[in-house]
Formats: C-alpha cells, sequence, structure tokens
C-alpha cells in the first residue's frame, strides 16, 4: 500500500485547528516535536521550568475555546473534536492538579526524558550534530527548569513518594558520572562517519563542542542529583500509595476511559486466575501431566535451541522474527503500508531493563524502532520467553498500529498523526496483538504460547497490584492478607512474574511510581476485545459476516484515541 491507495480528503476548519495546535506545542516543547518528527526544533530545548509548563497549559486552554466554536463537518471531524476534548482535557486537568510539575518517577519523568530524546535524534550529518551540540549546552537550564518545577509542586505539597526521588537521584548520578551516557554518545563510529567529509578544522571545533556539551550535561545531572537527594528527598513521603483521587485522575489519562476501578480490580483478579490455570496446562504439555511451571521453564530453559546468548544475538533474532511476521501478515490479515515495512531492531545505550517502541519520523527518515534496554547482569536470553514481545512492539503491535497512523496523512491532520497518544489504547492493542497471533497460529509453539501466557500473566498481575497498593484494598489472604503495600506488592510479584531480579524490580517502582499506567495494558486489552466483540455481535445481529480484517482497518484507521472515543467510533 501506498499513499496513493487512500481516500484523499479535504482538510477543514477542525483539522486547521489541531494542525496548528501541533506547532505550538513543537515550539512550546522541541523535545516532544523531535519524538513526533517534527523536523526545524532539534536545536531547541523545552522550558521545563514553571513558566514553561504554564505556557503550555495556556495553549491548551485556547485551543479547547476554538473547539468550543467549531462545527465538525464529517466523522472524521467527529472523532478529532472528541478525542481533542477528552485528552487535552485531561492534560489540564493534571496540569491543575501540579501533576506535570511534581511528575518523578524511575521510568517516564523529566529526569529520564532529557536523556532519552537524544536517543531518536538523527546523527548522519555534521548538522544534526550540531542540532545534539546545542541540545547539550541547553541541558543545564532544561535541568534548574526541572528544579525549580519540582521546588514549586513542592510548596504545593505535591512531592512524589521517597523511593522515587531516590530511584531518580540514582539515575542521575550515573549520567553525572565519568562513564556516563553522554561521554559515549559524542564519541565512536557514528560522529566518525557523518565528519568524514568535514574540513579538519570544522570536524574538531564540533568535536570539541559536542565534548563541551556532554560535560555540561553531566554537570547539570550531577545538580539534578544533588537537587534530589539533599532537598527533595527530605520532603517526600514514604508513602507510595497514590490514593483514589489522584489515582482515578491518572487511570482516565491512562485509559481515556473510565473505569469502575473496584469492578477492575475484581475483575483483575480473576483474569490472573484463568492465565494461570491455562499455563498450567501448557506446562503439562511440554513437562508432562501435574508438572509445575517452575519445571516446564527448566525444560525450555535446557534446549540450546532456545537460547541467545549476548546482546548481538538478541538484536539479530529480534530483526529476524519481526521481519518474518510482517511478511507473513502484509496481504493476508493486515494491508501495511509500504514505508512500515521496515521496523528497526536495537539494543538501547540504556541498561535499565525496559522495552519499548518508539515511532517513525512524520516524513519516515527516522524509521520506527523497537529498543531493548539490557541491565548488565542479563547476558543470556531466551526466545520463548520473547517472542510475544517482539509481536507486542513490532507487527502487528505497536510498530503498525503507530505507523500507520503516522502514514496516513491522506484522511488524518498532524494532532491525530503525531500528537495523540492513549496508553491504554496502544498498550491494549499491543496486549491484544499478542493474542491475535495466537490465535492466527504464530504461537502455536508450546514454550512460545508459555511465554506468550507468561506476558499475559504479568499484565494481569499488575492490574491486582496497582490498584490494590495505590487504593489500599484489602490483601487476599493467599498474598498476604492485610492491606495492599509494596511489601506485599513485592512477593505478589515475585510469585507471579518469571524474570530476572534486576528486571522485577524495576517494574515494582515504575508501578508505584507511575500509578495507573500499568494496568491500562490489560484493561486497554479487555476494551478492544469488548469493541470487536461488539462489533461481531452487530455483524451477527444484521446478518452480515464479521470481517475482522476489515474491523482492525477500521479501528487502527481511527489513530490512537481514548477508549471511550474508540467505542463511540465504532459503534
Amino acid at each position: 500500500m501506498t499513499s496513493a491507495d487512500l481516500p484523499t480528503r479535504t482538510p477543514t476548519a477542525i483539522d486547521a485547528i489541531a494542525d496548528a495546535y501541533v506547532t505550538t506545542s513543537a515550539r512550546l516543547n522541541p523535545l516532544a516535536a523531535t519524538a513526533m518528527g517534527i523536523a526545524g526544533y532539534d536545536h531547541l530545548m523545552t522550558d521545563l521550568s514553571p513558566a514553561g509548563w504554564q505556557a503550555q497549559a495556556d495553549a491548551a486552554r485556547a485551543v479547547l475555546a476554538q473547539l468550543e466554536q467549531a462545527e465538525p463537518v464529517d466523522d472524521v471531524d467527529r472523532v478529532t473534536l472528541a478525542a481533542m476534548r477528552e485528552r487535552i482535557g485531561l492534560e489540564l486537568e493534571l496540569h491543575d492538579a501540579d501533576e506535570w510539575l511534581g511528575l518523578l518517577n524511575n521510568l517516564a519523568s523529566p529526569v529520564q526524558e532529557l536523556r532519552d530524546i537524544f536517543d531518536v535524534m538523527p546523527t548522519d550529518t555534521p548538522e544534526q550534530w550540531a542540532n545534539i551540540a546545542a541540545r547539550l549546552e541547553a541541558l543545564p537550564g532544561a535541568a534548574d527548569g526541572v528544579v525549580a518545577s519540582l521546588r514549586l509542586a513542592a510548596s504545593r505539597a505535591r512531592v512524589a513518594a521517597v523511593r522515587q526521588v531516590r530511584e531518580c537521584a540514582a539515575q542521575a548520578d550515573d549520567l553525572a558520572g565519568a562513564t556516563s551516557f553522554f561521554v559515549t554518545f559524542v564519541q565512536g563510529a557514528t560522529l566518525d562517519a557523518a565528519l568524514a567529509q568535514q574540513p579538519d578544522a570544522e570536524a574538531q571545533a564540533l568535536r570539541g563542542r559536542l565534548a563541551a556539551g556532554a560535560d555540561a550535561a553531566r554537570s547539570a545531572y550531577a545538580t539534578l542529583a544533588a537537587y534530589l537527594r539533599d532537598e527533595l528527598e527530605q520532603l517526600a513521603p514514604l508513602e507510595d500509595a497514590f490514593g483514589r483521587e489522584r489515582y482515578a485522575l491518572w487511570s482516565r489519562y491512562f485509559l481515556g476511559a473510565t473505569v469502575d476501578l473496584e469492578e477492575t480490580y475484581a475483575w483483575g483478579v480473576a483474569e490472573l486466575d484463568r492465565v494461570v490455570a491455562e499455563q498450567e496446562a501448557v506446562a503439562a504439555q511440554i513437562a508432562g501431566p501435574g508438572a509445575t511451571l517452575e519445571q516446564a521453564i527448566a525444560v525450555l530453559d535446557a534446549e540450546p535451541g532456545r537460547v541467545l546468548d549476548g546482546t548481538a544475538a538478541l538484536q539479530a533474532w529480534m530483526q529476524t522474527t519481526a521481519d518474518a511476521a510482517i511478511a507473513a501478515l502484509d496481504g493476508v490479515h493486515f494491508d501495511i503500508p509500504a514505508p512500515v515495512l521496515r521496523l528497526e531492531c536495537r539494543i538501547a545505550p540504556t541498561q535499565s531493563g525496559g522495552i519499548y517502541y518508539t515511532g517513525p519520523s512524520d516524513d519516515f527518515s527516522r524509521p520506527g524502532r523497537m529498543w531493548w534496554s539490557v541491565p548488565p547482569s542479563v547476558t543470556t536470553f531466551t526466545t520463548w520467553r520473547e517472542k510475544t514481545t517482539v509481536y507486542h512492539e513490532g507487527v502487528p503491535g505497536h510498530h503498525l498500529q503507530v505507523a500507520q497512523t503516522v502514514f496516513q496523512r491522506a484522511t488524518l491532520n498532524s494532532w491525530r498523526r503525531l500528537a495523540c497518544w492513549v496508553s491504554g489504547h496502544g498498550e491494549g492493542w499491543a496486549l491484544y496483538a499478542e493474542r491475535l497471533m495466537a490465535d492466527l497460529g504464530f504461537l502455536d509453539d508450546r514454550g512460545d504460547r508459555l511465554g506468550m501466557l507468561d506476558g499475559q500473566r504479568m499484565r494481569a498481575a499488575r492490574v491486582v497490584l496497582d490498584i490494590g497498593v495505590h487504593l489500599g484494598l484489602p490483601c487476599p489472604e493467599r498474598w498476604g492478607g492485610g492491606t495492599w503495600d509494596a511489601d506485599k506488592a513485592w512477593e505478589f510479584l515475585s510469585a507471579n512474574v518469571a524474570m530476572p531480579e534486576d528486571f522485577l524490580r524495576f517494574e515494582l517502582n515504575r508501578y508505584l511510581g507511575w500509578g495507573g499506567q500499568a494496568p491500562a495494558y490489560k484493561i486497554g486489552q479487555r476494551l478492544w476485545e469488548t469493541a470487536r466483540d461488539e462489533a461481531a455481535a452487530a455483524a451477527q445481529a444484521d446478518g452480515r459476516t464479521f470481517d475482522l480484517k476489515a474491523f482492525h482497518a477500521r479501528a487502527l484507521g481511527l489513530g490512537s484515541v481514548g477508549l471511550d472515543v474508540l467505542r463511540e467510533a465504532l459503534a
């Protein structure tokens, strides 16, 4: 499929408002512009001070006021209007609650954002490296802005739990050290290749600027670490739980839907039990009747063909597996646009333990990428555990979903294509995609199927853990009784997730500091399956044959929207 195959649509007044808002957002948040792949902002830095956050909030209020006066002319407009009101409205609620000012956790806060953005910046030309130098030089000012925002939030009693403050301080220490990412980033073969045709004097000048920028970045993180440790830690609460009011707000933000939290918790307990029973049945197929899950894992881990040694082998296997899935699905279960056929699999420069996807740039000059961040202690990998992850991050998961949306220039405005992301929609689809691959026969190998169930079990456990801890719900006796807390959560997670301890510790700290995000995966999958089942029931009621491929095309064609908006649009 090429862009010529897509239906054309005349842009509307609402599209113009949405496109202008993306331009405004890119100006106010150049880091987001880089992440979206919008050219022209890579040399600039986002203002993360209170004034910067206020400017973004003012722009959000202004665009919502414009939308109040706008009349939709077609279904695309109606979805845009609903999606922008939902997303931007929630962003303002979080602003008004000082959540953006005080945002601090071990995975998705300014402490990580200021470093992670360099992973997606282009590095092919001297001009692109000059952009990197400019952004490195601006990092101390950005870090000062982060400190100012955290101070203001603290004055309003919005301080992250001490666990998150300490985690971020430790990360900042690493980035300030002699072996910092910034030191290695501005050296090596990539830079050498980009400067190969430069006159020596210009090349040396740029190298010097990059080295000085790396030192400035390290110094900025040293300042940030000192503030976190010496000042903010003294103000941080010991309690990890968000509490009901904060948690409900973040849950709505991550899902784009309002759910009954107690009902969802009860469903999570039942879903965990269902997945465990399915897992145990597969374990018996692998290791014999009556075999435990541990025994089945031991059998799989002992099979040499399922073991990868080192990150180079992991990267090669990721790429081969992802490419094979794309080839098998294209034209059969999905019609994949030509630019989306390219997916790069990479080992991340960080070592935190996360696995994630970054979307393509607006013009696809930067392809979609799957990243694997590997802790130093992890040196071997088992394919049976990870095949389902490749489908989750690649095709038919995030890469198909995100890159296909970027491709839809002929029908969707830039806000719909580039700026709107809802975790419950995106992560829910990716989990839905894992199950879909099992249904389509791609996980018929018993080890691969056990790996898929292992991932589903973790996601179900996260629903129970996250809602239980942050709402302070009663913990069932089989998991310790009393009230959920971090200690019970660790024992519960260890019993339900077969991952190395370094991964698990990182994951638990993530859940404790980013309330509502982790359950969005499994709850999102539930809502995606509900939408599909409702569409199938409607087709049956009308005497039609349900076309799953067409349903997927229609649903993904909407782009990432809140799950309530998705359900309404599909209805």
